[in-house]
């Protein structure tokens, strides 16, 4: 641009203009550089974490050797089944084999003293020498005087030791019946409460259906005196209440009959058994 040219565009009525030009460009630069420049956010990377632990305890179901297990009544029933063992050691059956094995051990005892009787002692004291003849004043005297003697058989060593080996093995065996007869009766009397329970919850089970085939009976009685069912309805509701009263007898046999066998082996009333608990 040549001198000329900008005295003709700079002229007395714009040069008001130029002159506020550059205040007008400064302050649009100040703007530009305090307006904010709007950056992506940058990408964050998800970070894998572990799984959250659950709070919620794990629901376990006890072992339990009774068909019939009731969390609330655990140690309950083990007592229970450790009182009727304790009663059961009782029995005469099991007093028996305690006595065989009391048996044995005075046998052991016997044999360890027996080989006293096979030795034998004996003495001989000439009569001369106590009471002489007459009319010998100092006379004679006949030997021996005395004699002493013991009798002691050759195997009497090897004889007793093995007597009381098999005296020991007697005592072995009868400590083994003992401990066999134990586990038997701990089984039965076991079984014996297994049976007595299955019976005791299907007494109580069959009482309910016979309860409720009641109830289904007196309806029936009464619609058909009404006359809202017929005959073949109310003879079907008297059957089923026959049924029903029949499977509760033979149930209540049942439950008698394993309730007689368990204090049988027990010796005492199961009620008092439960009761103590």
């Amino acid at each position: 641009m040549t001198p000329s040219t900008l005295k003709q565009l700079v002229t007395k009525k714009n040069l008001h203009k130029w002159l506020l030009l550059p205040a007008a460009l400064a302050c649009m630069a100040q703007a530009h550089a305090q307006t904010p420049v709007k950056q992506a956010p940058p990408k964050q990377t998800p970070v894998k974490q572990p799984p959250a632990k659950s709070t919620v305890p794990a629901t376990t179901v006890p072992a339990s050797s009774s068909t019939y297990f009731n969390p609330g009544d655990t140690g309950r029933t083990v007592d229970i089944r450790e009182k009727l063992v304790q009663l059961a050691m009782q029995n005469p059956n099991y007093e028996v084999a305690d006595r065989n094995v009391a048996i044995a051990n005075y046998q052991l005892k016997k044999a360890k003293g027996s080989w006293l009787g096979l030795v034998g002692a004996q003495g001989n004291l000439n009569e001369f020498s106590i009471n002489p003849p007459p009319g010998q004043n100092g006379g004679l005297t006949y030997y021996p005087r005395y004699n002493v003697g013991v009798t002691l058989p050759f195997d009497v060593f090897s004889t007793k030791r093995n007597d009381i080996k098999v005296a020991r093995q007697q005592v072995g065996i009868a400590q083994a019946q003992k401990n066999e007869r134990f586990r038997e009766i701990k089984a039965e009397v076991l079984t014996k409460y297994e049976d007595y329970l299955l019976f005791k919850q299907k007494l109580e089970f069959q009482s309910q259906i016979v309860q409720d085939a009641e109830s289904v009976y007196l309806q029936a009685e009464k619609d058909f005196s009404d006359g809202i069912i017929k005959q073949e309805d109310y003879n079907k509701a008297f059957k089923n209440r026959s049924q029903e009263k029949t499977g509760l007898a033979e149930i209540v046999h049942s439950y008698n009959i394993s309730k007689i066998d368990l204090e049988k082996l027990i010796g005492v009333p199961i009620e008092s058994v439960l009761n103590n608990q």
